[in-house]
């Protein structure tokens, strides 16, 4: 139980090895895919682990080497957090930066097409504002976990650019 197969510090580079490559292939993948969980992520996130973990252990299965995986795992993810708080261009390339996804009820494409929205997506986190059309809205923002912020038109201005078109 408490006799490791490899030496502990093994343990501890291999951590930090699946660590830093985990966080680079999901930073790759796209800011929405880790900020909202669909069952297709989630089911990607657990396959992703159980596929890192004899990369992890070496085939050691002991409790101690279990705790060491764990406890560097957690150490790699607290010196990150301290990392991007302390300095910002490496918080920008391990969070992004907030995107505008709509302004004064124009959509940008080309903001949709780089963080892999669809349609559907825009449309509900519309709904979630208590809005159903982009010219209803002055701004709308894919913020950096993911989640779309809406900041709608005043109504009276949107309705006088409608009469007026």
């Amino acid at each position: 139980m408490f006799n490791m197969s490899v030496p502990w510090w093994e343990f501890v580079v291999r951590g930090v090895v699946v660590y830093a490559f985990l966080l680079v292939f999901l930073r790759l993948t796209g800011r929405r895919q880790i900020g909202q969980y669909d069952p297709f992520d989630l089911i990607l996130l657990l396959i992703l682990s159980n596929a890192v973990q004899n990369s992890m252990n070496a085939g050691d299965n002991s409790l101690m080497g279990g705790l060491v995986s764990a406890l560097t795992l957690i150490i790699c993810h607290v010196c990150m957090a301290r990392l991007t708080w302390r300095y910002r261009r490496l918080a920008r390339w391990i969070d992004g930066k907030p995107q505008v996804l709509i302004q004064s009820g124009e959509l940008k494409a080309d903001i949709m097409r780089d963080e892999r929205l669809t349609t559907d997506d825009v449309q509900a986190a519309l709904r979630a504002a208590g809005c159903l059309h982009t010219h209803e809205v002055e701004r709308a923002t894919i913020e950096t976990n993911g989640q779309i912020t809406v900041v709608l038109r005043n109504r009276d201005s949107w309705r006088e650019s409608d009469v007026e078109s």
